[in-house]
């Protein structure tokens, strides 16, 4: 088997379960709107509002524990196997830190729905919402930690299996909050938080008893005796992860806002724009999965100080990489029409949304290009260059062109709307894909001389 075959099967074999992981995480929001939808159309608003608070927030710890994946795959990878225990460890520590301060901050949020324009109406179900899933982050946070270990390790399918089940749990348990079942008051759509806080809690205990039990975990022995705080080694991981959890907050935030920005435009807009981000969404797990997939690896090969091995890893993962999003990108351009007809019944919706989603299509091969390099840079702990890079643009080039082309007369006679908006996303993510793809070339040549 040639090199490139056996590189594409072990990141193949990777991405299938981690796909299936992702997807279960967006599982989880889409019970939670389908449960709480049939309560009252106040209740479902309450949980979108309150979804679109805990989220950003779970995605920048989740982010920054994410620093976890190419420390110990670098660790596994160089045959220290001791030293692997030492680092989950203080991921733990960071985990717990990051929980803490994530509960602190939702449990505070409320105090800002005036200033955040949350009508009066929905706050008190919102603060109900966000005080159940506030207890949740601490055990979410250490859930990720021991996740990040085991898919580290290539180990991704109990956390599959674990995340499926969760999404599972979260419908019987959904339903006890929601309705008051067993001496537990009657929640409404706000008991959707508390029963996802019991969900991440049963998730993470279930994890931690696998991954210090199971068989494939024998040799390194986590929690074996009770871990202490190693303050350098908890800066090293915050060092090496706070940068990932704020470039996932920047692209996110980029997304979120354009969707504020075409609130003017009128609500058929509006939802145009969030059929097409609920699409493009979707979609994009699968590249994700995939640089999850090559950090894995990059960061196993860069633990043995394997060039050739690196080189590898990141020809064949962005070949794939473009393969699947040519593939993405033929089939939103062949099915936007039938795409849209699932999310609204609104033709002058529909039309607008299967417009925006050419636009999808046109960015898949960068989007898929750009967080494949991301992943190969994680891999070999260069996480800052990321941040920054992501940052300019995102916020220097995609967001100021979008606003001129979308809501000026600065480059055509009449503003766009949510096509200039788009059009927007589209150079952003298109300099991001060369940056960051220049970026990986320049250290991987770094490298190749430093090992040489």
């Amino acid at each position: 088997m040639a090199r490139w075959q056996h590189e594409l099967k072990q990141l193949l074999i990777l991405m299938g379960p981690i796909l299936i992981t992702q997807l279960a995480q967006a599982g989880y929001g889409f019970v939670d709107t389908i449960m709480a939808g049939q309560v009252s159309p106040l209740d479902l608003a309450a949980v979108a509002i309150g979804s679109g608070l805990w989220l950003p927030v779970f995605l920048l710890i989740s982010g920054t524990v994410m620093a976890t994946t190419p420390l110990v795959a670098a660790a596994y990878g160089a045959g220290r196997h001791p030293e692997v225990a030492h680092i989950v460890h203080q991921s733990l520590w960071v985990g717990l830190i990051c929980g803490l301060i994530g509960m602190i901050l939702l449990r505070l949020t409320p105090m800002a729905f005036d200033l955040l324009a949350v009508p009066a109406h929905l706050q008190a179900p919102t603060r109900l919402y966000l005080q159940g899933i506030a207890w949740g982050m601490p055990p979410v946070a250490i859930f990720c930690a021991l996740r990040y270990y085991s898919e580290a390790l290539g180990q991704t399918r109990p956390v599959m299996i674990i995340s499926v089940l969760g999404v599972l749990l979260n419908i019987p348990v959904n339903h006890v909050f929601i309705h008051g079942k067993f001496g537990l008051p009657a929640m409404g759509g706000a008991g959707c938080g508390w029963a996802t806080a019991v969900v991440m809690f049963a998730l993470m205990l279930v994890l931690l008893s696998w991954v210090m039990y199971a068989k494939p975990y024998e040799r390194f022995r986590i929690l074996q005796e009770r871990p202490r705080p190693e303050w350098p080694r908890i800066r090293h991981i915050f060092a090496l992860g706070l940068p990932i959890g704020i470039a996932i907050f920047f692209e996110v935030s980029v997304f979120s806002l354009v969707a504020l920005l075409v609130s003017p435009l009128g609500e058929q807009v509006v939802a145009a724009h969030q059929v097409s981000m609920s699409v493009t969404s979707l979609l994009f797990m699968v590249p994700l999965s995939l640089a999850i997939s090559m950090t894995i690896r990059t960061g196993q090969a860069f633990g043995r100080h394997d060039w050739p091995a690196i080189r590898q890893v990141r020809q064949t993962g962005l070949m794939l990489a473009t393969g699947m999003a040519c593939l993405s990108a033929m089939l939103i351009v062949s099915f936007r029409d039938d795409i849209t007809v699932v999310y609204s019944t609104d033709p002058a919706v529909r039309q607008l949304a299967a417009g925006l989603l050419l636009y999808a299509a046109a960015y898949q091969v960068f989007d898929a290009l750009q967080v494949g390099a991301a992943g190969c840079l994680r891999g070999i702990q260069d996480t800052r260059s990321p941040m920054v890079l992501t940052l300019i643009a995102y916020w220097v080039i995609a967001m100021p062109v979008g606003y001129s082309l979308g809501m000026t007369r600065l480059w055509t006679d009449a503003p766009l709307g949510a096509h200039g908006f788009w059009t927007g996303l589209v150079v952003g993510l298109g300099t991001a894909c060369l940056l960051l793809n220049w970026q990986l070339a320049k250290r991987l040549r770094q490298l190749e001389k430093r090992w040489s």
